[in-house]
């Protein structure tokens, strides 16, 4: 699958989604867009995933009807998402087209 992640999410997490090819934001110059915005371009751009930290996008946007899937960290901090590595891989690994899910990393 094609992986966007959002500015807030560790790049040192990308080896550790095996099988997706990942982008960060900022590579495509998307790091300025508002999350509407960023979720529009990504789907145009044929993205399947979007991994992101921002806990509040589910509040800020209508995600019913988006093709793309969400993946929501519950903190951006590498050491503790570092310990949760399969967590997030399993969430990504079991998106599909618009779903919505919160990987919860104490």
């Amino acid at each position: 699958m094609l992986v966007l992640f959002d500015h807030s999410v560790p790049a040192p997490l990308s080896p550790y989604l095996i099988g997706h090819a990942i982008t960060e934001a900022r590579t495509r110059g998307w790091d300025t867009l508002s999350n509407g915005d960023l979720l529009a371009e990504a789907e145009r751009a044929g993205f399947d995933v979007f991994v992101t930290a921002d806990k509040n996008i589910q509040y800020q946007q209508n995600l019913t009807g988006r093709k793309i899937a969400v993946v929501v960290l519950s903190t951006p901090q590498w050491p503790r998402v570092r310990l949760h590595t399969a967590e997030v891989a399993a969430a990504v690994n079991a998106a599909t087209p618009g779903s919505y899910a919160e990987v919860q990393i104490p």
